[in-house]
């Protein structure tokens, strides 16, 4: 009898997981090791509720060129009510009851391996699972974050960028006709990838991440400033969902926030603060309406002063996903197939350069932030200084 495998998709849906399916159904179509794949549907929502469904390869023709996820996805943490356990020796042995409980589960469920896809919320579960029961369960890294360590980059991304450069490169024809300033609020919570590559790809004009707290006065006010005496007319500033001022500029410039405000943020499941409920770029923009010198300065340069915020928000997951994300997708839920007919068990799958290759759960689920040597950080500086001046 051959290897009946169980497939979820975890966390926020996102181009390319249709594609991962894809992979895993194709490879598994060629394999007498595999006797069957089990859909396991709305993440571990129903791992634990035993939500599954038989996928049958014949019925999902092209299945990768399709957005989001036939199985449904959740934001369900087995583990929730336990991070509330401030005593970490107390947590981790609530953890483990937890992970050898779900363990149990492979055997209602009627699978002898798990492929969990979602980003490190998801693959921290079964990683879990993993170290403490040896469950076999192998990852896939999917978030359009790309904050996930050990793998360039996770399918998704690209598309989410690409849908988020569309956006800003629509809104800047709207800018531009009306002399305003966009500000523009892009997905990533504490990681500023999606907004720094979307930000430089469209010319943005100041580009906000989490990674490097703003100061008000000099990044924004004064570069408008600037912009202004060059000659600019309109402005686009790309703002992530999780960019916070420096707590200098917070208690000097702002009227409308309070380090209490951002302390006491609503939290997910998985502990991780709501920062979209921050709403910074509509932050952003009520501040910049209190600027009466601002607007004085730009009338008096016969430049309107009309500010308006967009998020992007749930866009950026729509639609279908691009071609690399596509190839990618079919690429990882390839190599998951392989893993378990080798009995490889514990490892994420990843990309490193152009080849598809395995890390340790333990590590794959680490966060990656955008490193402040990064080349990106470089040529977002460049991209936006340039723009300060009427010479160059």
């Amino acid at each position: 009898m051959g290897i009946r495998i169980g497939v979820l998709t975890g966390g926020g849906d996102c181009p390319g997981l249709n594609s991962v399916l894809y992979g895993i159904l194709l490879m598994a179509n060629e394999k007498t090791e595999i006797a069957e794949i089990i859909g396991i549907e709305k993440g571990w929502t129903g791992f634990l509720t035993n939500k599954t469904r038989k996928l049958d390869i014949s019925s999902l023709d092209d299945l990768h060129t399709i957005g989001g996820t036939l199985l449904y996805t959740s934001r369900t943490n087995p583990f929730k009510d336990i991070m509330k356990e401030k005593n970490l020796e107390e947590r981790e042995k609530k953890i483990k009851k937890i992970a050898e409980e779900m363990s149990l589960q492979f055997e209602t469920l009627g699978i002898d391996v798990l492929i969990a896809i979602g980003g490190d919320d998801t693959l921290g579960v079964a990683e879990a699972m993993y170290k403490y029961t040896k469950a076999k369960v192998i990852g896939v890294p999917k978030t359009i974050d790309n904050d996930l360590a050990s793998t360039d980059y996770t399918f998704g991304f690209w598309s989410a960028v690409q849908l988020a450069s569309n956006s800003m490169d629509n809104i800047t024809t709207t800018a531009r006709s009306h002399q305003r300033i966009f500000v523009i609020q892009v997905m990533g919570r504490d990681a500023g990838w999606l907004t720094l590559v979307s930000g430089i790809s469209t010319g943005a004009d100041i580009i906000l991440i989490p990674e490097r707290p703003f100061d008000f006065e000099n990044e924004i006010i004064n570069v408008l400033k600037e912009r202004v005496k060059a000659g600019r007319k309109y402005h686009i500033i790309a703002c992530s969902e999780g960019a916070i001022p420096t707590f200098e500029s917070l208690k000097r410039d702002f009227k409308t926030l309070t380090q209490d405000s951002i302390e006491k943020l609503p939290k997910d499941d998985f502990g991780n603060p709501l920062l979209s409920k921050l709403n910074m770029s509509q932050i952003i923009v009520e501040e910049l309406n209190l600027r009466k010198d601002l607007k004085e300065f730009f009338n008096s340069n016969d430049v309107e002063y009309d500010i308006r915020d967009v998020i992007l928000g749930h866009t950026m997951r729509a639609g279908t996903p691009n071609s690399f994300d596509r190839i990618l997708g079919l690429r990882l839920g390839v190599h998951a197939v392989k893993l378990a007919i080798e009995g490889k068990f514990g490892f994420m799958t990843c990309l490193h350069g152009d080849k598809i290759d395995i890390v340790p759960l333990s590590k794959g689920t680490q966060k990656k932030i955008v490193p402040k040597d990064s080349d990106l950080i470089e040529l977002c500086d460049l991209i936006t200084r340039v723009k300060y001046h009427k010479n160059h």
